[in-house]
């Protein structure tokens, strides 16, 4: 049965300094539960993409629609869509100075005005989840990259959005951390949590996505299901980049 479509993109331009375009006429739905992965090659306008569907970059031309309604960054509102729109980079961006809990309980204190000792309960609630409750009173310093990138995406869940972009959450780890961080996703693909994923890691987007959307130069060179994307792709640059992953013994 189709699902609400929670996100759309018409002829989505950007470009940088107005020079080439990084993103050429993107056209994109997602619909609620959805969980969208997004490959391609480094520099192809992937992270740019996830970038511009969150406001953090204005765009050239086009519409972002959330719920039928057109965002704009000067719009009135926007901060509050915004919010509903979480994402979680690869930098983990968590401030040294406050402790794990303080990280998480920042953003829904001072943005949403919620009540503390309610939030204090749900970020225990959802470290405990991610295996981290015994971290809370600790600082980023003490953590390693895998347990800062499970806090970041803590922190990301306690704003409640309702849709989750994921940026290269896994990139700046060491391999033995990814799959702890990995895992998560997993667990919240399963809850239906809508997401659009940006990663290099193939079999994880195998292992968690409904669609595929390969890009190249600004553009979506081919979508399909991770089934045929990946074992029969469509487009001779699909072929091409999926190969680059199937290393031959010298």
């Amino acid at each position: 049965m189709k699902q609400e479509v929670i996100l759309t993109t018409k002829n989505l331009k950007k470009s940088y300094d107005n020079e080439q375009l990084v993103l050429k006429d993107m056209s994109f739905s997602l619909e609620k539960g959805e969980v969208v992965v997004v490959v391609g090659p480094s520099g192809c306008g992937k992270s740019t993409f996830l970038r511009c569907l969150n406001m953090l970059e204005p765009i050239d031309s086009g519409t972002i629609s959330f719920k039928d309604q057109v965002i704009e960054r000067d719009r009135k509102d926007a901060y509050t869509i915004r919010q509903k729109i979480g994402m979680v980079f690869q930098s983990y961006d968590l401030f040294p100075h406050l402790t794990i809990l303080g990280n998480i309980l920042l953003a829904p204190l001072k943005v949403q005005k919620r009540e503390k000792q309610e939030l204090i309960q749900e970020a225990e609630q959802l470290l405990k989840r991610v295996g981290l409750l015994d971290k809370k009173d600790a600082y980023p310093r003490q953590l390693s990259g895998g347990q800062k990138q499970r806090v970041a995406i803590v922190r990301a869940l306690m704003m409640h959005p309702e849709i989750l972009l994921l940026d290269e959450i896994t990139a700046a780890l060491d391999p033995e951390m990814v799959r702890e961080v990995l895992q998560v996703v997993l667990e919240l693909a399963k809850e239906g949590m809508t997401m659009v994923i940006v990663t290099h890691e193939m079999e994880f987007a195998k292992a968690v996505s409904d669609r595929v959307l390969f890009m190249d130069q600004g553009l979506v060179v081919e979508e399909g299901k991770p089934e045929d994307f990946f074992t029969s792709p469509q487009t001779e640059r699909a072929k091409q980049f999926l190969n680059t992953f199937h290393y031959e013994a010298i």
